[in-house]
């Protein structure tokens, strides 16, 4: 077994002066992150609207490309969540706010869940997916919420 040790000497911590325009605050820089990210992630501002999600992100949840998405609702965006029933039908509306990236912004702490995402394509079958989100926080405040995907 190897053993790894890891250096918090370069950790990046910006300068006192630098200002909290997008790309220098902690919002700013996950959005980068999940922009750039190969893993399935999805980051939503306090209003829901999705801010940044991951190439691999879209094609998991079936939401197209990241262009197509940024800045609609995220479940305007094409999202489509199922119920875990035989019937699978689509969520009910009061299920909707426990999903883990709305429950994060909710409650201001780490949310887990599974979801089921309707598939897009035709002969395609449904996903479902393990979510862990946590809320982004932006002056002390809940700005928005992150999520990482994992299918099952």
């Amino acid at each position: 077994m190897a053993h790894v040790e890891l250096s918090l000497s370069e950790v990046f911590a910006p300068d006192p002066g630098t200002p909290t325009e997008l790309g220098y605050d902690n919002f700013g820089r996950w959005s980068a992150t999940v922009s750039s990210a190969d893993e399935p992630c999805l980051l939503i501002d306090a209003g829901t609207r999705v801010v940044a999600v991951s190439a691999a992100g879209c094609d998991l949840l079936g939401l197209g490309t990241p262009e197509g998405v940024i800045g609609l609702p995220l479940l305007d965006g094409g999202l489509r969540l199922l119920d875990f029933t035989a019937y699978r039908g689509e969520l009910a509306e009061p299920d909707i706010d426990k999903i883990p990236p709305l429950l994060a912004l909710a409650s201001g702490r780490m949310a887990r869940g599974l979801l089921r995402i309707m598939a897009t394509t035709e002969g395609v079958s449904d996903a479902t997916v393990d979510a862990i989100s946590t809320p982004v926080l932006t002056d002390g405040a809940v700005a928005g919420s992150l999520t990482f995907f994992s299918e099952l």
